[in-house]
């Protein structure tokens, strides 16, 4: 009776063949099978100190943990302040400076200017989306204490402060060789007020990180002198008053709102004269001379001599 009652097949009086390791009442076989469950005790006889083990013991033990293995490399976060160059750079007219609005050249200058100047105004206005009080008049007065405050930084090796008026590209090309020089710089007037000419806005990676440059021309009488580490001149003259013609790159991180105008580069047009280079010195070399061989100046005897002196 107790066999009928555990087979169902049985007490029905059917002849079923069943499995007698399967359970009767398959519903709850889930939670049987949870009942008892493997827990992985710590064993504490293992070695903790992985710097005692071999490599192969070390890849069997993450083998049996599946852990995978560390990366050979360590990723890093980047961080960009300032563009690698110039986008769409400004191309300065030929003669600039020299010619008068009021000849032919200086006419055609003023007609190409007013035709380039489409993108530029479109700049200006996403400039302006991103600074309310931005405008170009005002912008050039701001651009030149900014040259200024950089040039003077350069002339007195404060680098802090020349770290917050220069990016990053045009740091090392303001200071290479400089390190032992003495620099005596001076800025005497300005010849015409400084104007913006280009402006221009980029994105960088995605759409939000948005830089902006802007390109202003500099016209001013400036002095300079470049000495060495002895006190020579090496270039210029501190006496000598110079005009000089810039176009000068200034650029902003404007999705950054702790972003600065700092001066990124300077354009240099093809037709500008050369400028002078500086005079170097070096050590001079002190000659090798070559010591002669002493030679025996004792004059050999011959034998009639040695005879009659003998005599």
């Amino acid at each position: 009776m107790a066999y009928q009652r555990n087979i169902p097949s049985a007490s029905a009086g059917i002849q079923v063949r069943e499995r007698h390791t399967k359970h009767w009442a398959p519903a709850f076989k889930k939670l049987r099978r949870l009942k008892v469950q493997k827990v992985k005790l710590p064993n504490y006889r293992e070695q903790d100190d992985t710097s005692e083990l071999t490599p192969d013991q070390i890849r069997a033990r993450m083998k049996e943990q599946g852990i995978l293995p560390s990366r050979p490399w360590m990723e890093r976060p980047i961080t960009i302040s300032a563009t690698s160059g110039v986008f769409e750079p400004y191309i300065p007219p030929e003669g600039d400076g020299k010619l008068s609005t009021l000849s032919l050249g200086g006419a055609k200058q003023g007609m190409e200017l007013l035709s380039k100047k489409s993108k530029s105004m479109l700049a200006v206005r996403k400039i302006k989306g991103f600074e309310d009080n931005f405008s170009p008049s005002t912008f050039a007065e701001e651009a030149q204490e900014i040259y200024l405050k950089a040039h003077k930084a350069l002339a007195e090796k404060d680098y802090d402060t020349l770290h917050q008026c220069v990016t990053e590209l045009a740091f090392p090309l303001m200071t290479d060789e400089l390190q032992s020089c003495t620099t005596r710089w001076q800025f005497l007037k300005s010849l015409e007020p400084p104007r913006v000419v280009h402006a221009r806005c980029t994105d960088v990676i995605n759409k939000e990180n948005v830089f902006a440059q802007v390109t202003v021309r500099f016209h001013t009488q400036q002095t300079l002198a470049v000495y060495d580490r002895f006190g020579r001149l090496l270039y210029g003259s501190e006496v000598v008053v110079k005009d000089v013609l810039e176009y000068v790159v200034l650029e902003k991180h404007l999705a950054n709102m702790y972003g600065l105008w700092r001066i990124h580069e300077k354009i240099i047009p093809d037709w500008m004269p050369a400028r002078e280079p500086g005079r170097k010195t070096y050590v001079q070399q002190k000659p090798v001379v070559e010591a002669e061989t002493a030679s025996d100046s004792a004059v050999p005897v011959t034998p009639t001599e040695q005879s009659a002196a003998v005599a």
